[in-house]
């Protein structure tokens, strides 16, 4: 297995609306072929900053397998604005 590490920073204001996206993001991500686990944690000292760690069989299940799908086009559509 291996994990990705991501950080994640969210706008002011803007911290609910990325939680309730990322509801449905985590249905996108699991979906995919090689997926293991999805965490995503909020900072404490800085709220805005989320830590994403996502389980995934290999390296090419998350660089081909899910970034090369429509499920990635519609997981930057639901998260990368914020």
């Amino acid at each position: 297995m291996i994990l990705e590490a991501a950080v994640l920073s969210v706008r002011p204001g803007e911290t609910a609306a990325f939680e309730a996206a990322m509801i449905r993001a985590r249905l996108l991500i699991a979906a995919s072929p090689g997926f293991r686990s999805i965490e995503v944690r909020r900072g404490i000292e800085s709220p805005g900053c989320y830590l994403l760690l996502v389980g995934w069989d290999s390296v090419a299940d998350h660089e081909i397998g899910f970034r090369g799908s429509a499920r990635y086009a519609d997981w930057q559509a639901l998260l990368h604005h914020f």
